[in-house]
């Protein structure tokens, strides 16, 4: 039984079957590849930042007008509050009798716990409207991110 005479060529672990040129070319395909990912990776990145960052900007600003708008609806009610009082303790001024007195106690008090309940029903109303008015950029975000994402897959 006789073996075959190996050549160097033949031996992989032989320096000169590693050929530096096609190592050098794979290498730069290598890298430019990488290179062209992470520069998308990194305008996606960019992308996505500045939406959030659009999001957010959005957001915060809807927060500061539904603030203001609850505000100026609570200081017109403790406008109105103020100004009812004080005309009742005008009207009280003006009593002559105890019965009157009662009626008019009596009279006050319905009307300021049916002003409570419109006012109550007056802010839930507005708070309603701003806190859809804040969640809406953070919604359409989302739903533009979900479908973005649906296109992907």
């Amino acid at each position: 039984m006789a073996f075959a005479k190996k050549t160097a060529s033949d031996d992989v672990f032989s320096l000169s079957a590693f050929d530096p040129s096609k190592f050098s070319d794979t290498f730069r395909d290598f890298a430019e590849k990488s290179s062209s990912k992470t520069k998308e990776s990194l305008a996606k990145v960019k992308e996505v930042t500045e939406e959030a960052s659009k999001t957010v900007e959005a957001t915060l600003q809807s927060a500061q007008a539904g603030t203001v708008e609850l505000g100026m609806s609570a200081i017109g009610m403790f406008r109105t509050n103020t100004e009812t009082s004080l005309a009742h303790l005008e009207s009280l001024l003006g009593v002559k009798s105890v019965s009157e007195f009662f009626e008019l106690q009596t009279s006050f008090f319905r009307k300021q716990a049916e002003a409570a309940v419109e006012q109550v029903k007056a802010l839930s109303e507005t708070s309603k409207k701003v806190a859809e008015n804040v969640a809406k950029p953070g919604k359409d975000a989302a739903e533009k991110a979900m479908s973005a994402f649906k296109m992907s897959a």
